[in-house]
């Protein structure tokens, strides 16, 4: 990664685009120097179709011109703009500034319309049709691509649409998942658990705490085992919301179901991210987005 940070490419870049352009000058200037032969057929030899030959002719005026004023507006350019490896330009034009120019903008214009949903609980915005019409929007642009057009979710992206919960769903801990987002990290946990058949006795036992198909005699085994796990999901299952460990008694799969899928997730555990939006949308945006997305799962 040194190669990447070091003012080697940056250089690199200078000399290969300057150099480019002393070139071209370069080249102009030695074809403006060659001098037609005063005597012969003022042709180059080339002959095409028989009878098509290739004068030996100067470069048009208008044409020699174009090229130096091109080349000129090209010099100029990297002056003022960035082009020169890490030369920012005598401007300090970039594109990340003009983006954020544009949100700024954007959420100046857009504040008067958001205005009259500040002081409102999250309740009463998600009866607002206009407050879910803006909801709606937000979640189709920021949250749709993994939790799904309908919020429902698919392996791995929650469901937001059906109460369960992993770090909390009360409003202003929406707000703080949007805000800030969320890191779910479960450790590998074979090693904890004992041998290959403890793990496969965990997941029976696991299995047997939403009442979904399992080996009793396997889960009784596995129960004493749980113990490597309850610091996170609790001594009863029902997980931590201040770590966002699920609830495992209430038959909602994350990752997948079935004692396979719960082997897999002991022996090679899990890691999820959910990016934080707080420099993408203004604090009364991700109020109404919370808004909706609460509604969701409080519909009457």
């Amino acid at each position: 990664m040194s190669d990447f940070t070091s003012s080697f490419w940056s250089i690199a870049i200078i000399v290969v685009t300057l150099g480019g352009i002393v070139g071209c000058m370069l080249l102009l200037w030695a074809a403006g120097q060659a001098r037609v032969a005063p005597d012969g057929d003022n042709t180059t030899g080339h002959v095409w179709d028989g009878d098509l030959r290739e004068m030996n002719n100067p470069l048009p005026r208008w044409w020699v011109w174009l090229f130096i004023i091109t080349t000129v507006f090209g010099v100029v350019y990297l002056v003022l703009y960035p082009g020169l490896g890490d030369r920012p330009g005598t401007l300090n034009w970039s594109s990340t500034g003009e983006h954020q120019a544009a949100v700024q903008q954007m959420q100046a214009d857009t504040a008067p319309l958001y205005a009259k949903f500040a002081g409102m609980p999250a309740a009463d915005i998600a009866g607002d049709p206009q407050a879910m019409a803006i909801g709606e929007r937000l979640f189709m642009n920021h949250c749709a691509q993994c939790h799904g057009s309908d919020a429902r979710g698919s392996k791995g992206f929650p469901n937001l649409a059906d109460g369960d919960w992993l770090w909390g769903g009360e409003p202003h801990v929406i707000v703080e998942t949007i805000t800030k987002g969320r890191t779910g990290q479960m450790p590998p946990m074979a090693a904890a658990v004992g041998s290959p058949d403890d793990v496969r006795n965990v997941a029976h036992y696991v299995l047997s705490l939403s009442n979904g198909p399992h080996d009793s005699v396997r889960a009784a085994l596995g129960k004493s085992k749980f113990a490597a796990c309850a610091a996170c999901h609790g001594s009863n299952g029902k997980g931590n919301p201040l770590l966002g460990a699920p609830n495992l008694t209430d038959d909602v799969w994350l990752h997948g179901w079935g004692e396979d899928a719960i082997v897999a997730m002991v022996n090679g555990g899990k890691h999820n991210q959910m990016p934080a939006q707080e420099g993408k949308l203004s604090e009364a945006q991700i109020r109404v987005l919370a808004s909706y997305v609460w509604h969701l799962s409080n519909r009457p």
